[in-house]
């Protein structure tokens, strides 16, 4: 369909042989290049499944682990005093929300979007950096006031 295209139009666009091969050695290259990103694509994606999966697995199937984890880290937070228990939740929202580092932000959503195989679009991830910090902290403040 391409040869076609060319042959309809050589005689008012292309000049000599030469470019002829040269235009259709370019668009070869750039229906690879799209099917190398597709590929990418479906391979982040199914690539993401295939955790989620295994780790949903390892969730249902591993109770007994995860009950001895849940325990330890109990006894280890309940015998902690209060102050430094209410200094470690101040010190790691800060540090996990982190109001002060949109560029933070902007790499974590970013990276995000490249692992899913999605193109970036600074308009999603500005809007992304100004509400999400937001929501996460109120979440995070409901959940240390509801318990």
């Amino acid at each position: 369909m391409l040869d076609e295209m060319i042959k309809q139009y050589s005689d008012t666009y292309i000049q000599g042989q030469g470019l002829h091969i040269g235009m259709h050695k370019e668009t070869i290259q750039l229906v690879k290049r799209h099917n190398e990103s597709h590929f990418h694509r479906i391979l982040h994606l199914s690539t993401n499944l295939i955790c989620f999966a295994i780790l949903s697995s390892y969730f249902i199937l591993g109770n007994e682990e995860l009950f001895i984890l849940n325990s330890w880290i109990q006894e280890f937070l309940y015998n902690l005093s209060d102050t430094i228990k209410a200094f470690s939740i101040l010190l790691v929202t800060d540090l996990w929300i982190g109001f002060h580092s949109t560029h933070g932000w902007e790499l974590m959503i970013g990276s995000i979007y490249n692992d899913f195989g999605l193109a970036q679009n600074d308009q999603i991830i500005s809007g992304l950096v100004f509400t999400f910090p937001v929501i996460l902290d109120t979440i995070v403040k409901y959940w240390i006031f509801h318990f």
